[in-house]
């Protein structure tokens, strides 16, 4: 089992409800596909590099994971369509 985090850029738009529902989605994904949820860090509101769907500002949630080498790219084709993920990026965690 390899160690992954997901880090998932969310919509400031939306109601604090909606935006945990889609936090759930993720997680619920991982979960479904075999992997181990560890932690689940929520950084709240940040102001984007740059502006992103006329937007400044978005929440920040990073959630690490152990899963099979397989997990992270089904987990990515059904973020990549999800409504109110700004942007999103599934990367191994070194054993250091």
């Amino acid at each position: 089992m390899n160690k992954y985090e997901l880090a998932v850029v969310v919509s400031a738009k939306i109601e604090d409800d909606e935006r945990a529902a889609v936090v759930d989605k993720c997680k619920a994904l991982v979960e479904r596909f075999g992997g181990n949820i560890t932690e689940v860090d929520e950084w709240g509101k940040k102001k984007l590099a740059y502006e992103v769907q006329k937007m400044k500002e978005a929440f920040y949630y990073f959630i690490r994971f152990e899963a099979e080498s397989t997990v992270p790219a089904e987990i990515e084709s059904r973020v990549r369509i999800m409504d109110n993920v700004i942007r999103y990026l599934c990367v191994r965690q070194d054993e250091a």
